[in-house]
């Protein structure tokens, strides 16, 4: 029978032979650029930095160069990302649920309680660099970029005007928190736009309070005709118990009060400037948009 020492002698070997085979891998596929000297130029150029987001299962992986040079894409499962081969390795590893490209960073988000971000980030690392040293493009030649927001010669004033905010105040701060917000549709009968979020944004459990505290409020008040934001119905699971659950619960019904209240005002206090815009104006102050 092997000794403790014996015992713990193998374990270590078998962890160092795994570590040495996976930087074997990395290091072979710089072959291509020049073996060694490739691979020391890579270590000193390439630097990725995983920052949070609002969302506890997405990360925002910024690789220090660009990623796409226009537009964003998204990949929420395996199945979509055939048109990019950083997509398919990503979604390799084991626990990666979808994938997020905007103009200088990647979103990777994990299925809950599942893999730590511990374990997931090297590999994530490694998958990035590999697919960096490899010189291929980022997503194919067929894909598809988002053209949300670009502006067509039918669309009305009304509509323009939201594609307009979206594109130049709301996105850049959505993508500030590693997700984008997409423009689907404006209905001028009940003045209710729809848009859709996606990376970080799709699964998050505040997608609520960034819709009515910061798209619903902005929209409310450069565009009078705008009397709601929704978003596309997404697959989340929320937890009762959770305190962003029962916060942005609480601020919906907070703002569906507010607005029951403006619309039954007598129409004598019509001509008075209505209290939720400047309302709205003030937390789109405070939260710097």
């Amino acid at each position: 029978k092997p000794s403790e020492r014996e015992e713990r002698r193998g374990r270590w070997a078998t962890s160092w032979r795994d570590r040495m085979q996976s930087l074997l891998r990395l290091r072979s596929s710089l072959g291509k650029l020049g073996g060694g000297t490739a691979w020391r130029a890579l270590r000193r150029s390439m630097f990725i930095e995983a920052h949070p987001t609002p969302n506890i299962n997405s990360l925002k992986f910024h690789p220090g160069r660009q990623v796409l040079e226009k537009g964003t894409m998204d990949f929420p499962n395996a199945r979509t990302a055939m048109t990019s081969p950083l997509a398919k390795a990503l979604f390799r590893i084991d626990g990666v649920s979808s994938v997020f490209f905007g103009p200088d960073f990647v979103t990777v988000s994990k299925k809950a309680d599942e893999t730590p971000w511990a374990e997931l980030k090297p590999e994530i690392f490694s998958a990035m660099m590999d697919f960096y040293a490899s010189g291929a493009k980022i997503v194919g030649d067929e894909a598809e970029l988002n053209s949300d927001t670009m502006i067509h010669e039918d669309d009305s004033e009304i509509v323009a005007l939201i594609k307009e905010l979206l594109d130049t105040r709301i996105r850049p701060a959505v993508q500030d928190d590693g997700g984008d917000i997409h423009y689907v549709s404006f209905d001028e009968g009940t003045g209710v736009v729809t848009v859709q979020l996606q990376g970080a944004c799709s699964t998050c459990s505040s997608s609520k309070v960034t819709l009515k505290s910061g798209v619903e409020n902005m929209l409310m008040h450069y565009v009078p005709e705008v009397t709601e934001v929704v978003a596309m119905d997404e697959e989340i699971n929320e937890d009762p118990n959770d305190p962003v659950i029962k916060q942005q619960k609480k601020f919906v019904e907070e703002m569906t009060g507010a607005k029951s209240a403006e619309t039954s005002k007598p129409p004598s206090q019509a001509d008075k400037p209505p209290s939720q815009a400047d309302k709205a104006k003030k937390m789109l102050e405070d939260a710097g948009v």
